[in-house]
């Protein structure tokens, strides 16, 4: 059996890209930027960065579009998708991360991931300007719960 798994976190590098195939489907271009730490031969400590590419489709790319902006961190799972054209008689590449599943990451743009919304939770989920969620001051009586 062959794999083909990606699991990125990272911090978008830009506000997604939206737009629609002639099918009417949404289609979101975005890219996150992660990076690792690691110490070098003489055991100074180096950070790297890579920068990569990702692509949505249909819903999730609607809720991508809608709460996720430049600078806030995301985890995304999906697979390597490379693909290829011809541009002034040159072969172009674009090798980008095809999202299966998602989910907003801490001080992300909304609650919850790859599922759509409900229409209440529209009506619940924080403005894009970054603002908390207010939870209720009084105490949970385990009492009152139903199970």
């Amino acid at each position: 059996m062959y794999l083909n798994k990606v699991q990125l976190y990272g911090n978008l590098t830009r506000d997604p890209e939206m737009r629609s195939l002639p099918s009417g489907q949404a289609v979101a271009n975005f890219a996150i930027a992660t990076n690792r730490t690691y110490k070098d031969k003489n055991g100074a400590k180096q950070e790297q960065t890579e920068f990569h590419n990702v692509v949505a489709f249909g819903r999730q790319a609607e809720v991508i579009g809608q709460y996720m902006k430049k600078g806030r961190p995301m985890f995304v799972e999906g697979r390597i998708q490379t693909r290829s054209w011809e541009k002034d008689g040159a072969k172009q590449y674009r090798t980008e991360i095809v999202v299966e599943s998602f989910q907003f990451g801490a001080g992300g743009g909304g609650e919850g991931g790859s599922r759509a919304p409900q229409q209440d939770m529209d009506q619940s989920a924080p403005a894009d300007t970054g603002d908390q969620i207010q939870y209720p001051d009084e105490d949970i009586n385990p009492e009152d719960i139903p199970f």
